[in-house]
């Protein structure tokens, strides 16, 4: 009897202890379960992120590179332009916006992110000028067709509504919706119409939209091209250009979660504590139809091109024939740098192997292959993507409806009946099967499969509509990148509509911000000259001479200055914020000591060809004195670097005489002093 007590307390206890291991499955099972969804949705996932993945590699530099002549030459800031600093106050007699306005003016912007900023921009100055009360412009439909989030709509979608408002407040009297009794007539289409023409006279909107206004109290304009305001005003309405500057530099903020996503993806970039050059390729569909540039690839995304570039002619857009010789084009300058021509003049200014190259746009025109050259002469290049995960983009996106619960366009009577035949068919040899419905692959402005198969496009599918509308996510996280960027140089400077891009905006906001950061601005004169060198040297690109080196580095050098003086007679007259000078810019006083020099003389020819006059306040001459000691150094920082490692161009001659390095330093002197 003891014995079988015994064999039920084993029994027991082994019972007991399957359960005690049961149980500490589960609950190690649960607790991987809940650090996985920590990593995964908590801001933790970014430190797993920094230690687990190596974007950039290098080999060693001088430890005090930042004195090293080369480096200074290469990333330094362009020292003529120094003296020129952000003022964007009012100067002259701003009352504050008065309680009684003329009425309502409700704005409907379409376009992309450099349009939606122009007009914007402009759209607070007509209301400023015509003493209207502003309802925050509608920037994106929301529609629940496309599956967006209705978390952020239209204006909030991409910028701070309530920092907009607040830093406006002594600007323009603005409200956040319109009062209800305007609502019901909007949505009855009562409300009186404008479809705002591109660069319009303030004289248009005081002779046409000012008497409905008083008539109606509320008018509602349509801005599709992006500037519905002409870029240069007359005169006495300067200060309606410096409330443009703060409109477009101040009071539009990104909004918090698309900021924070900026600021992080910056936070990565400078993280090795190197610079970094942004390269925007301006290879947009449009704009390469626009200005007739299709046999730049040789491939399908030829005929994508000529198929918009018809679209085009058909409605107005282009006035000239469907066939354009694309390589007369490119001589001119009037098409983009491809990426690999790009990445030869950089390295032929001097850049290195490893320099950090951040490509904005993320997938350019013609796929990831048109980047391939660039990789190859630089180690690092990088896109947004390669700096962000999956979550964090979803994360600014919100909640969105799933697009697999969307109904398909379901298959026609003969693909059922071929379906059908198929499957009741006698032994074989029996029919082929109907083809898999072929999915729409391609790049996001590149491949289409219906190329070969009709003349016309086929409707976005809401996958795609979805698409185009975080585009605008994605530009503004490139456009705070590129602001940001020690080095910013752009492929093209023109959009689909023959007006400035992204890239001309960047431009207009580094030459407010910070005017002496480094800024290559290859306009139609630098891209022609660039062209046609690349083109004399096609044989032997990769085994340059020193003349060949020396003409590059002229070229690119004149356009840091020259490029500058050369924009205002060329993008400003076609949208002011892609040069915002000299209305929102002021001069810092030059000391005593630096009046009687060379320098400063080139310093004021360079101020009057921008045409500024106005004089900083005390409080920005701060450090001015400091810097002018190290003038006489300064001179003689930007020279030879023919000992520079890392260049892939070897000169004809093995060794270059003292004589040679004379002659490029000479001509580093006159290019940094602006002469011919």
């Amino acid at each position: 009897m003891g014995v079988t007590v015994k064999g039920e307390g084993k029994g027991v206890m082994k019972s007991k202890m399957k359960c005690v291991g049961l149980i500490g499955l589960v609950l190690s099972a649960f607790s991987l379960f809940v650090h996985f969804l920590l990593a995964r949705y908590t801001d933790e996932g970014i430190v797993e992120y920094q230690s687990s993945i190596t974007i950039f590699s290098w080999r060693p530099t001088l430890e005090s590179y930042d004195l090293n002549p080369l480096y200074r030459r290469l990333w330094g800031p362009v020292k003529h332009l120094e003296p020129l600093l952000p003022d964007a106050n009012p100067r002259t007699y701003y009352p504050d916006p008065s309680s009684q306005t003329t009425g309502f003016i409700f704005v409907r912007i379409q376009g992309g992110f450099h349009e939606i900023r122009n007009a914007i921009s402009d759209v607070v100055a007509v209301s400023r000028f015509l003493n209207a009360t502003l309802v925050i412009p509608e920037i994106l439909s929301t529609t629940s067709s496309k599956g967006i989030s209705s978390q952020f709509k239209s204006f909030a979608y991409l910028y701070d509504m309530d920092q907009f408002m607040m830093a406006l407040e002594k600007d323009v009297k603005m409200v956040k919706t319109l009062p209800k009794n305007l609502k019901g007539a909007r949505r009855k289409k009562e409300i009186p119409v404008f479809r705002v023409p591109y660069s319009a006279s303030p004289y248009y909107y005081l002779h046409h939209v000012l008497p409905v206004l008083n008539k109606h109290s509320v008018v509602e304009l349509v801005v599709s091209d992006g500037g519905c305001l002409q870029a240069t005003l007359p005169p006495h309405f300067e200060e309606y250009q410096r409330l443009r500057c703060r409109v477009a530099f101040h009071a539009l903020q990104l909004r918090p979660e698309v900021q924070e996503l900026a600021q992080r993806v910056l936070q990565r970039l400078r993280s090795p504590g190197r610079p970094y050059i942004a390269f925007d390729p301006g290879m947009a569909r449009d704009a390469l139809a626009y200005y007739g540039c299709a046999e730049l690839f040789q491939d399908v995304h030829t005929e994508l091109i000529q198929h918009k570039r018809s679209w085009m002619i058909k409605r107005g857009i282009v006035k000239g024939k469907l066939y354009v010789n694309s390589e007369e084009q490119r001589l001119n300058g009037s098409c983009p740098l491809m990426p690999e021509e790009v990445g030869i003049i950089l390295r032929a200014y001097g850049y290195s192997r490893d320099a950090i190259i951040y490509v904005s746009g993320g997938e350019v025109f013609g796929g990831q292959r048109t980047l391939i050259p660039l990789r190859s002469m630089f180690e690092n290049v990088i896109d947004r993507s390669s700096l962000t995960m999956g979550w964090e983009l979803s994360r600014i996106y919100g909640r969105e409806a799933n697009l697999e619960s969307y109904p398909k366009t379901p298959p026609s009577v003969v693909e059922d009946k071929k379906a059908v035949e198929w499957k009741f068919a006698g032994p074989r040899p029996r029919p082929l099967p109907p083809p898999p419905a072929r999915p729409k692959t391609y790049n996001i402005e590149g491949w289409w499969g219906w190329v070969a198969e009709s003349d016309n496009e086929p409707d976005s599918t809401v996958f795609e509509l979805r698409t185009n509308a975080h585009k605008l996510l994605w530009e503004a996280i490139d456009y705070v990148v590129c602001v940001e960027a020690d080095v910013f140089i752009p492929g093209f400077d023109r959009d689909g509509k023959g007006h400035p891009n992204f890239a001309s905006l960047v431009m207009g906001h580094r030459l407010y911000e910070s005017a002496a950061s480094k800024t290559y601005r290859l306009n139609s004169h630098y891209r022609k000259e660039l062209a046609n060198l690349l083109e004399k040297n096609r044989d032997d690109l990769y085994h340059a001479n020193h003349t060949w080196l020396t003409s590059i580095r002229r070229h690119l050098t004149r356009s840091l200055v020259n490029g500058l003086t050369e924009a205002s007679g060329e993008s400003k007259p076609l949208s002011f914020l892609s040069h915002p000078v000299p209305e929102c810019s002021c001069l810092r006083r030059v000391s005593d000591e630096m009046s009687f020099n060379s320098s400063s003389l080139t310093h004021m020819q360079v101020q009057a060809a921008l045409g500024v006059r106005n004089h900083c306040p005390a409080w920005m001459d701060r450090g001015l004195n400091s810097r002018s000691k190290d003038k006489e150094t300064e001179e003689d920082l930007d020279e030879d670097d023919s000992l520079s490692s890392g260049l892939f161009f070897k000169p004809n001659h093995e060794s270059i005489g003292e004589e040679m390095n004379k002659e490029e330093a000479h001509l580093d002197d006159q290019d940094e002093e602006g002469g011919e």
